[in-house]
């Protein structure tokens, strides 16, 4: 074979193998690739100068450029590398993150104004219901409409007011604005007719918070206990008729382990709050900071640990008055003991210098619960063996050289009173307080 002829074969097969090659953005975008635009066309010059940056969803790394004209590809109109996508504009306004900023690089999901109306896809009607008579006669707190939502909430429950129907639960000092379904309205209308007839007018009630060291005191009242439900583990709640239980109080009054905390007579306005509290404070050493501006080296940080308990009674009757409506809340904490840790703080002066700090062992307590019984019976609860309110006794345990862990049977007895015969506008006995829906019904 001649040299020309082989050099003829050789420039022939170059040519193939350089005009065979993808080159462009035809290696990105071409409709034969996974993924590309049939509709592709060349990038303008005004186009390729542009710096429009690609979005990528957060935590993907970028591809390693292989090529000057892939990454152009990439960053111009027409297309986008996989999976990555670019927000539209569609539908009218500039969509935030799509240019340079805070935002930029990062998808964001698209807010219209809405067409102005509330949807009612569901039924939903709006009402509001004058709540006037009920928050006018409330002095003693800055927001009692707050008392009539929280109610609501925890007699229809939190799910139906956060569901797929659009609906609106609002209240000023003399409105009180729903926006739900006939049925939802229907219970509405219970709870307010219920403030609006009681017309905020107190409600006596004897709340005892009592502990006895030993459960035994059931054995003599069993059979006049009758058991409702309750839910909290450990815990126990009974009806008794008011002659049955004055006759328990003064069998309990005669034991030497009975001790009774705060005192029973409380003044509740008809959905407000109104509670007992007890609290100690422990001073100790919580922790060793070094610090090379004082003389020591070191400065110790003293903190405080609170323990106690509350009893927290929220009440609300029928129209009637015949039915008793009852939030009641429970928490007890204490402190153990101190357990000691030993901390080598080395100093220039004494470099085997050692400080102690100290780990509170804290127990604690807690009962959320709510009943209805009829208001001619009193409610006995028995929180059962748990930290004791004041610190004493000893569970019915017989431990040796008098060490006591501090337990005891923790009772509470609610007993409708009726109406005082003196009205009075904040009882003297208790910390009235309202609070708000914490997600607790």
């Amino acid at each position: 074979m001649s040299g020309q002829r082989i050099l003829f074969i050789l420039f022939l097969t170059a040519a193939v193998f350089v005009l065979g090659m993808p080159c462009g953005p035809q290696a990105v975008h071409s409709a034969e690739a996974v993924g590309g635009n049939t509709a592709w066309r060349p990038a303008t010059p005004s186009e390729q100068s542009a710096e429009v940056p690609a979005v990528r969803p957060e935590g993907l790394l970028p591809a390693p450029a292989a090529s000057s004209s892939a990454s152009t590809a990439a960053g111009t109109g027409g297309g986008s590398s996989a999976g990555a996508s670019v927000p539209s504009t569609a539908h009218g306004g500039a969509v935030p993150g799509s240019g340079r900023g805070e935002n930029a690089g990062r998808v964001v999901a698209r807010v219209t104004p809405g067409n102005g109306t509330l949807p009612s896809e569901h039924g939903q009607i709006w009402r509001d219901y004058d709540i006037s008579p009920y928050t006018n006669r409330i002095t003693t707190v800055q927001r009692p409409q707050q008392t009539i939502i929280d109610w609501i909430l925890r007699e229809t429950g939190y799910e139906t007011w956060h569901g797929e129907a659009v609906t609106v639960l609002s209240a000023d000092r003399n409105v009180l604005r729903v926006y739900h379904t006939p049925e939802v309205h229907t219970l509405v209308a219970q709870v307010v007719e219920r403030f609006i007839a009681s017309q905020a007018e107190p409600l006596a009630f004897s709340l005892r918070v009592a502990s006895v060291d030993h459960p035994n005191w059931r054995a003599k009242v069993h059979r006049v206990l009758r058991p409702i439900p309750v839910q909290t583990a450990g815990a126990n709640a009974w009806l008794m008729e008011k002659e049955d239980a004055a006759l328990l109080l003064a069998d309990l009054q005669r034991r030497s382990d009975y001790r009774e905390h705060g005192s029973p007579h409380l003044l509740v306005n008809s959905g407000q709050s109104a509670a007992l509290t007890i609290s100690r404070t422990t001073p100790y050493t919580r922790d060793v900071l070094w610090r090379q501006d004082l003389a020591g080296g070191f400065e110790t940080v003293v903190s405080r640990a609170e323990d106690g308990f509350v009893v927290e009674l929220t009440a609300l009757p029928s129209v009637d008055r015949k039915l008793i409506d009852a939030i009641i809340r429970c928490e007890a904490s204490q402190v153990e003991r101190l357990v000691p840790v030993v901390l080598d703080v080395p100093t220039p002066a004494a470099p085997r210098q050692r400080m102690k700090i100290e780990v509170p062992q804290v127990v604690h307590f807690r009962f959320h619960e709510r009943f209805r019984w009829p208001a001619d019976k009193v409610l006995l609860l028995s929180m059962g063996v748990v930290p004791s309110p004041d610190g004493k006794g000893t569970g019915g345990i017989a431990l040796p050289f008098g060490v006591t862990p501090g337990r005891s049977d923790l009772l509470v007895m609610v007993e409708c009173k009726g109406q005082p015969r003196q009205p009075s506008g904040s009882p003297a006995s208790a910390a009235r307080h309202t609070r708000g829906y914490q997600g607790q019904y």
